[in-house]
This record gives C-alpha cells, structure tokens and sequence, in this order.
C-alpha cells in the first residue's frame, strides 16, 4: 500500500525534528573529529601520565556508587512495598527527597561536618584530649568519600524505579513460588528481584550516568576523573587536544555503561499478567520491625536532614546576604538560563514526540533515538562538543570578515547564552521526551485519527488535541530540566560567558577557596529549588496509585 504524501507543514516538521537531532548529535561528532585529528603525541602523553589513573578512579567510583545505590535503593523500595512497619508511609515519600540535592551541595555539608579542622573531629578531640596523629577518622576527601555523596543522592532513582517495580508485579506469582517451597527470601531472590531487574538495572544506569558527569563533587574532593582531567586540560593547561581527547574516553565510557546493561538483559522476558490484587505485606514486629525502620532512616537521615541542618548553621554566620546586588545577578542569571532551557528543551521534546507519533518513519524513528542520547554524555563532553566546531565557525567568519570588509565580528557563537542553552537541551532533553511520553501514552491513538478524519493536519492535531492533554506532563518535564539546570556545573564553567555567574557557579567558587560557610548560602538556594520536581513527582506517584 503506498504511503500518503506529505504536506508542506508535515515535511517542515520532520525538518526541524531532523535539525534538532543532527544538533544533539554534534557534540559526538565534534569531540570525535577533534580528538582524531589531534596530534597523537598529546595522548602518547595522557596514557603515560594521567589516563590509567583517571580510568581506574572513575571504574572504582562507578562500582561503589553502582553497588551502594542498588543495596540502598533496592532494598528501601522492597521493604516499603513488601512490609509494614513503624513510619512505613511517612519513610515511603522521604525516601525520594535527597533527590533534591546535587551531591557537590552535602559534599560542602559533611566536609565542613567531617573534615580535620570541622565540627566531629573537633569535638571528638576536646573530649579525648587526642592530637591530631593520635587517632584515625576517615577521610572524608577521598574516592570513597565522593563515592558516599553520590550514593546519598542518587540511590532514589533506583529506589523509585525498583519501588514501582515491586508494586507492579502480581501476589500470584508470589503465591506459586510459595507454594513450590520457596522461604520468603528465596522468593525474593528467584521471583521478586528477576523481574525487577530490568527497572532496577535502569535506576543503577542513571546512577551510573549522574556519576561520570559529575564534576563538582570530585574536583572539590580532589579525586581525578575523565570529568576533572577534562575542565583541567581545557583551562588550566590550555590543551585544547588533550582536553577532547578525554572528553571522547569519557563518551566511550557513557556510551559503553548504556550497551552493556542492554546487552546484559539478553532474550529475558517476562510477564506479570493482570493484576488481580496487590502482594500483601508482612507484618514487622520487635527487632525486625526497629531494623526496617532504621534502614529506611538512614538514607534520609544521611541524605537530607544532616546536610541541611549542617548548610543552615553555616549560612547563619556566612556574611552572604542574598538579596545583595550580586546575589540578585546570580539568581537572576540561573532563572534566566534554566526558564529557556526549560522552554526550549521541552519544545524539541514535543516536536521529535509527535513526529515519531503523528508521521512514524525511520527518519523520525532516528531522530528520536539520537535525542536520547544526550543523557548519555556529561556536561562537559558536551561542552567541548560544542565550543569546538563553533570557535571554528567563529574563526572562520570573523577571518572572511576581516577579508572581505575589513571588520571583525569577534566570537558571536563561542561563550553565548544561547550556545550554552543548546548544551543544556542535548543533555536534558532525555528527561523532557520521558516526561511527554509518559503523558502522551495515556492519549489514544483513536483520538489521533478522529482528528485527521475531522480535518486537522499533524500540526493542528499536535495543537488542539495533544498539547491540551499534556499540560501536566509537560509542567513536569519543565521543571525536571529547570532544576536540572540549576544543578549543572561542568557546561556552565567551561561555556558561560564572560562575567555571567550562576548559583552553583559561585557555591563551586567558594568551596574550592575553602569558604564554606559561603558557598552554603548559594547551595541552600539550589536544594530548595530542588525540591520542587521531587514533591510534584511525589504528588503524582500518589495520584497514579
């Protein structure tokens, strides 16, 4: 059967969803282009001086932080559905809040908590009357110490991921287990956990994402990863090559975690069948009951309330006023940036959904797959990406300029706002087409043809049928990337304009000159910020229940 021809305003959509996914792709061609053409040389260098140990370090940062986010978050979500115990309902939605911070904000927290000259240690030798080499504590600046942090943060997207696993499966098959002979923990481990796997795998993945893009923690720690060798070489040695050429190691390893956990599900299916009533829950009582209820404490213990008393009591004494001038420029220019992002990146998430949806294709089909693909590639990947082929750009006109006019145009692409807007869609816009897809599931595809049938084109069914029924869902990714946005800081160092700071720029600021108590007043800003797309998530999990 031949397929109807296009339209005019259906050609021009899958237009605009093919630049936008040939935008998305560039960061991958230019770090590619650039570290390939570089002088072999420079890498001759890295692999005999800094590339072994940037490679071991972020190997045993993922494991750590892997394994932690799947006891912590497995394990929090098994017990909230599969048990009852003390404070189970009110444990079940704080489990979700240390989603809210970054990690680099109770990294300043519990280094100013843990640290030689902080308030433990300072406390714990007044009462011994120990010196300094009289005892050993923990370093809390260390791999493992950047390790606790991220896990504190991150164990919530397994834990939410696993959690609605564990609610979508059927009592039924928990029934036959036992009735085959399985204990409670032997159905756990052969029934429960087997099919979880696919959505805990897919929160361990996140996890594991969030944890080579992170820059903010591990460079204030002092711990060498791709992330910090790359804002290195690119600033304090000026190595442009190296820094690329890092960049594209860090990209393999992002790209490498995605195909390896889709590789390890092989053939495994499953299926639950309908539902026909919910797994009940054992009752806890005595010693189990106290455990449960501890275990679930402490990640939120950890993870929220100890870093938020601990960044309050410093921005007390700070000396920071926050409705100065230059904190009002600060804020100003973090809404500013996030409110665009938001918006645009949202837009490229409708236009490449409703394409896919409205006019189904292998181009369409593609493009959608490669705007996925930014979550995949950390912040300042996608910086070097970026600032590559567009000081090329820049170079070449303002040298045509100067040729053909003699003016010089001066760099109009490279350190502007709305490069560094663009980088934030490709690394956010994953979340933004999560987000419209979750909503636009709910849509039946009958409603799509009523309209056609009606009159409407694709872009009057995306306008008056779609766009209505999304709000919700649309509100939702808005504010995932607007908080996202907040939080970044590789892109935002390495490609903000002159002279334009954000929040998590200054907190980063006046960590890294040991200021403290400063960076505390910025980082409380960004946590509360935070907090806004973890209780409308909360407010929605509730709702679907």
């Amino acid at each position: 059967m031949q397929r109807p021809r296009r339209t005019v305003a259906e050609r021009l959509l899958i237009g605009i969803a093919v630049l936008i996914a040939g935008f998305c792709a560039l960061p991958h061609v230019g770090v590619s282009l650039a570290a390939l053409s570089a002088d072999s040389d420079t890498l001759s260098h890295l692999a005999g001086t800094v590339l072994g140990g940037y490679t071991l370090t972020t190997l045993i940062l993922l494991a750590l932080v892997g394994t932690g986010t799947f006891l912590i978050g497995t394990g929090a979500a098994w017990l909230v559905v599969m048990t009852e115990f003390t404070g189970r309902r009110l444990l079940e939605v704080a489990l979700v809040l240390p989603l809210a911070f970054p990690a680099y904000v109770i990294a300043y927290a519990y280094t100013h908590l843990l640290d030689h000259p902080g308030i433990v240690q300072s406390l714990l030798r007044h009462l011994t009357g120990w010196g300094p080499r009289d005892y050993w504590f923990p370093e809390i600046r260390s791999t493992g110490g950047a390790a606790a942090m991220l896990i504190l943060v991150l164990y919530p997207y397994v834990y939410l991921l696993a959690r609605a696993a564990f609610l979508g499966q059927s009592a039924s098959t928990v029934y036959a287990a036992r009735s085959l002979g399985r204990s409670p923990l032997g159905t756990l481990f052969s029934v429960t956990l087997p099919m979880a796997r696919p959505a805990i795998a897919a929160g361990v993945l996140l996890a594991a994402m969030e944890t080579i893009a992170d820059y903010g923690t591990v460079s204030y720690f002092g711990v060498q990863t791709f992330a910090t060798g790359i804002y290195t070489s690119w600033f304090s040695l000026a190595d442009r090559a190296g820094a690329a050429q890092l960049a594209l190691g860090l990209l393999g390893f992002a790209l490498l975690l995605a195909m390896l956990e889709r590789s390890s599900r092989g053939q495994a299916r499953y299926h639950a069948g309908r539902r026909q009533e919910p797994i009940p829950r054992t009752r806890l009582t005595g010693a189990m009951n106290a455990l449960a209820t501890t275990a679930c404490t402490l990640p939120v213990l950890l993870g929220l309330l100890i870093p938020t008393v601990a960044l309050l009591t410093m921005a007390v004494g700070s000396g920071q006023d926050l409705l100065s001038r230059r904190y009002i420029r600060f804020i100003e220019n973090s809404l500013t940036l996030a409110s665009v992002a938001a918006v645009v990146t949202v837009t490229a998430a409708i236009t490449l959904g409703s394409v896919s949806r409205i006019l189904p294709g292998r181009l369409s089909a593609a493009a959608l797959y490669v705007g996925r693909l930014g979550y995949a590639v950390p912040g300042g990947v996608i910086a070097v990406g970026l600032l590559v082929p567009f000081a090329g750009l820049d170079n070449a006109l303002d040298s045509w300029m100067r040729d053909s006019f003699g003016v010089s145009t001066g760099l109009l692409f490279t350190g502007s706002i709305w490069v560094l807007v663009g980088a934030y869609m490709i690394r956010f816009l994953a979340a933004a087409i999560g987000a419209y897809e979750g909503g636009i599931s709910a849509v039946s595809p009958n409603m799509d043809a009523a309209a056609r049938v009606l009159g409407q084109n694709a872009v009057g069914t995306v306008r008056r049928i779609h766009m209505p029924l999304l709000r919700p869902s649309l509100l939702t990714a808005a504010l995932i990337v607007f908080v996202d946005v907040m939080k970044e800081l590789p892109a935002t160092l390495i490609m903000r304009p002159f002279n334009f700071d954000t929040l998590a720029v200054q907190a980063h600021r006046l960590a890294a000159d040991e200021r403290l108590e400063g960076a505390a007043v910025p980082s409380l800003v960004i946590a509360g910020l935070g907090l806004l797309p973890v209780v409308l998530l909360i407010r929605r999990m509730r709702r679907r229940e």
